[in-house]
């Protein structure tokens, strides 16, 4: 079984005890073999340290992926969703009454929500 190497800036489920949920989290820093060695919530800020093994780790399986992305519908912080190009991603923050910042594995990203259809 080969190890898989990680970088800054991935994503990575693990529990957050300040949530006090299951998230994803932002890799922080890596050691120089690549394992993770700490990770930030996007939620609260919080920065801790990581260990592998365990259900928690990894991408998201299907049991724990999003609805599919839907610019009419109304998102909140904490929710999941699956966008058709960008994938599995998770909301962080809701900026404006029409926009939302998601979490990616790639990045951070700013998207539409509670849009009207005319």
């Amino acid at each position: 079984m080969e190890k898989q190497t990680h970088n800054v800036g991935e994503r990575v489920e693990k529990f957050c005890v300040t949530c006090g949920e299951q998230r994803g989290h932002v890799v922080a820093s890596v050691t120089k073999r690549g394992q993770i060695s700490r990770v930030s919530c996007p939620q609260c800020g919080t920065r801790g340290t990581y260990k592998s093994g365990g259900a928690g780790t990894g991408s998201r399986t299907a049991s724990g992926s999003g609805a599919p992305y839907d610019r009419t519908r109304t998102y909140r912080a904490g929710q999941s969703l699956t966008h058709p190009v960008f994938g599995q991603g998770e909301v962080t923050a809701v900026i404006e009454p029409q926009k939302i910042d998601v979490l990616f594995s790639d990045r951070m990203r700013r998207l539409i929500h509670a849009r009207i259809q005319a």
